[in-house]
Parts: structure tokens; C-alpha cells; sequence
């Protein structure tokens, strides 16, 4: 039966015919407007600069992250700042690893994703399946149908379905992130006040518009680099980043935003100019916005509304946090 509703993810679709590539993998679009694309021929001074700037990385994780746990204990704050400067891209993979915890839980329970993957089935199979397709399409590791992109992108949902039967697969944690919703529209009203009386008249409210930011993080329809460099932080510092971000982008475009109709507004909001997704002038601006404090108290406020209707995201996230925590405690 298993074998039934996964054999069509056995044999590999054709291989896409080779086309540019940006930096990332991505194809190559024809316009070269993009931020990206604008910030991408630096000059000798520049790349001297970056290359400086991995080496410091380098000295600061270590070989294969030895010296990670020493260095976050000893200068957290250098950590932040390095972090919210953006990761280089040459050592994004093992940061990403070494911040999120994932590495230490890969091994501390050696054997149970291959486990997962090889031996269990999900009764979310097909649904995976069937939404790979859109993941990344023009990038160049999820072309191919079924390619070893797809396959290894499979692989890891189906093992979390698995490990996780009560939430399984999901796309959307929808109770959650109704919560962030109720957040972030209470933030505009007091941040941008002129803005959230506007959206207010105009009948606009966040889940016309921020819905996909809680949801992806940013990743579906922004721009890479910037994506990135928004989870950097994201996995370092947690959803915050997110709330940040959105008002950030308001903040950036509100002398416009406040003076379109209904229909206007909701094409700007989805749309933002190509000078807004600079992340060298989003995120500076992103970071200078305090919201944690107020995020708690939101909180508060919205479970008393919804009689404590929130999943357990946050809980889980907490759980993991602590086993990070607790190895870094192990290691002195």
C-alpha cells in the first residue's frame, strides 16, 4: 500500500536544460535591477573586505564548529552583532547547524533520521509530494522532478511527519499564527499610528497582507539575500525578526502607503519597491524597532481573548532551546 503512494517518487523526471545561474543557484532572471544583482560586482576593496570578514568567522566557530559553544559563552554579544551583519555565504550551512541546535541533536540520536526515513511511513506522503513541486522551482537544486533536490527535501519532511505524528505535515500552524496577526496589528497601531488609523478606514488588516511573512519567514516571495539574512537571525534570535521586519518595510514605505485607496494598498503591500528590500537598509532599520517586551504583554492579551487556543510552537521551540542549552552547560 505504502509502496503504491510513493512509487511515483521513484524514478526522476527529465534535467532541465542548463541555463545562468546567480550566486545562490537561482536562474537568472533578465532584468538585473535586483538589489542582488546591483550589490553583487563589488570592487577589490570589497571582496578584501568580505574575505576579512570570513576569516574572522572562521577563527570565531572553529574547525567543524569546535570552538562555537567556547565563543557564544565568552562574547554573546560579538555572536549577535556578526550574526545580524549577515553570515557569509561559505559558512551559512554549519552556522545554521551549530545556531538552530541542529547539530548536537543529529549527534546526540545517531541512526534515527535515516530511521525515520528508510523504515517509517507517513500517512502525508502524497501531500509532500505533491507540494515539492512548488518549493524553489527556479532554483537549480529543485528542478529536476524528483531530483535529488526534491528527494532530499522529501526525505526530511517525511522524517519529521514521522518523528511528530500529532502535528505531522503542515503548512500553515494556523492558531499561532493567527496570534502573530493579532501582534503585529496592535504593533502598527502604536508604532505607526497614522498608518494602522488608514488601514483601519480602508479595511485592511494584516492577514490580507503579512500572512505569508509568519508563515515562511519572509522566503516566498522576497528577495534571497535578503531572506537569508533575515533567518540568520531568525534562528538565532527567534520570531521577533519577523514582527521587525514588517514594520520596518511599513515604516520605509508609509508616506505612500497612507495616501492609497483600498485596491492600491493592497498591490503596494504585496509589492514593495526594490529599494525597500535592501537588507544593508531594511535590517539596520529592522533592528532599531524594540518590540520583545511588547510582544509578551500581546501575548497575554490575545490567549486571554482565545482562552490559551495557541499550538504549542512556541513550547517546542523552547524544548529545544533548553536541549541547546543544556549541552552548552555539559560542555564547562
Amino acid at each position: 500500500m505504502e509502496r503504491k503512494r510513493t512509487e511515483e517518487f521513484e524514478v526522476p523526471g527529465p534535467v532541465p536544460p542548463v541555463k545562468p545561474l546567480d550566486r545562490f543557484g537561482f536562474v537568472k532572471k533578465e532584468s538585473n535591477s535586483s538589489p542582488e544583482n546591483l550589490n553583487k560586482s563589488g570592487s577589490a576593496n570589497e571582496q578584501e573586505r568580505e574575505e576579512r570578514r570570513v576569516r574572522k568567522w572562521r577563527k570565531m566557530i572553529g574547525v567543524g564548529g569546535s570552538d562555537w559553544k567556547h565563543y557564544v559563552r565568552r562574547k554573546p554579544h560579538v555572536v549577535r552583532r556578526r550574526i545580524r551583519k549577515g553570515i557569509p555565504d561559505c559558512l551559512r550551512g554549519l552556522v545554521w547547524q551549530l545556531i538552530s541546535g541542529s547539530r548536537d541533536l543529529l549527534l546526540m540520536n545517531p541512526g534515527v533520521y535515516e530511521q525515520l526515513v528508510l523504515y517509517e511511513t507517513s500517512a502525508s506522503e502524497l501531500d509532500i509530494i505533491r507540494d515539492i513541486s512548488r518549493t524553489f522551482p527556479s532554483h537549480v537544486f529543485f528542478q529536476q522532478r524528483h531530483g535529488p533536490g526534491q528527494r532530499s527535501l522529501y526525505n526530511v519532511l517525511k522524517a519529521y511527519s514521522v518523528y511528530d505524528r500529532e502535528v505531522g505535515y503542515v503548512q500553515v500552524g494556523l492558531p499561532l499564527v493567527q496570534q502573530y496577526l493579532f501582534q503585529f496589528e496592535q504593533l502598527v497601531r502604536e508604532h505607526l499610528p497614522k498608518l494602522g488609523e488608514h488601514f483601519t478606514e480602508e479595511m485592511i488588516n494584516p492577514s490580507m497582507y503579512a500572512s505569508q511573512w509568519f508563515i515562511t519567514v519572509f522566503s516566498y516571495s522576497f528577495p534571497f539575500n535578503l531572506a537569508l539574512r533575515i533567518w540568520d537571525v531568525f534562528l538565532h534570535e527567534g520570531v521577533q525578526i519577523v514582527f521587525q521586519v514588517g514594520l520596518a518595510l511599513l515604516k520605509y514605505c508609509h508616506d505612500d502607503l497612507v495616501k492609497l485607496p483600498f485596491e492600491k494598498l493592497i498591490h503596494a503591500l504585496r509589492n514593495f519597491p526594490d529599494e525597500a528590500m535592501n537588507p544593508d537598509i531594511l535590517l539596520p532599520m529592522a533592528y532599531s524597532i524594540k518590540v520583545s517586551k511588547r510582544l509578551e504583554e500581546l501575548k497575554v492579551v490575545y490567549e486571554k481573548r482565545n482562552g490559551k487556543t495557541v499550538e504549542s510552537a512556541e513550547s517546542r521551540g523552547k524544548q529545544v532551546q533548553a536541549v541547546k542549552q543544556k549541552n552548552t552547560s555539559n560542555e564547562q
